[in-house]
């Protein structure tokens, strides 16, 4: 430290009054990195169901939002996007997703193969009820043209 001339101390250097953005980018690019480390991709969960068979079928071609999965399981329970739902809300579940669709909702129904026929009718009856009328009986020969293509 330099002495003043009055005997006082002087500093060598001042504080700086702006903000230092020289490593602005290498934080902004660290954090990038985190958040897609950190991301959780939503994946759709198969459902232990035994598929039915099909002589043909056909791949739905429509992005993976405008798909909406039901499962119906051999004791009657009804799956919708991996979430168990009782059998008189399916309307009321497919109706707003088909209005939001732009009416381009697909509704992928996989029924066990040894499911009674009453409840993939009753399931039928309620997607109707909504409004919806895009249905695919989702089968094996479906299932493992989807694994292929993986």
């Amino acid at each position: 430290m330099a002495l003043k001339g009055g005997g006082g101390l002087q500093r060598k250097s001042k504080a700086s009054d702006q903000i230092p953005s020289s490593s602005l980018a290498d934080i902004a690019f660290l954090l990038l990195i985190f958040f897609m480390v950190t991301t959780v991709f939503r994946t759709e969960s198969d459902r232990p169901i035994e598929w039915p068979e099909a002589e043909a079928t056909q791949q739905i071609d429509e992005t993976r939002d405008n798909i909406m999965y039901i499962w119906i399981e051999r004791n009657g329970d009804i799956w919708i996007n991996d979430r168990l739902v009782p059998l008189d809300v399916v309307s009321e579940l497919v109706a707003p997703r088909w209005v939001e669709s732009g009416r381009r909702l697909r509704i992928s129904l996989r029924a066990d193969a040894e499911a009674p026929y009453r409840y993939v009718d009753a399931v039928q009856r309620q997607i109707q009820q909504a409004g919806a009328i895009y249905v695919v009986f989702a089968t094996d020969l479906e299932r493992r043209m989807m694994r292929e293509r993986r």
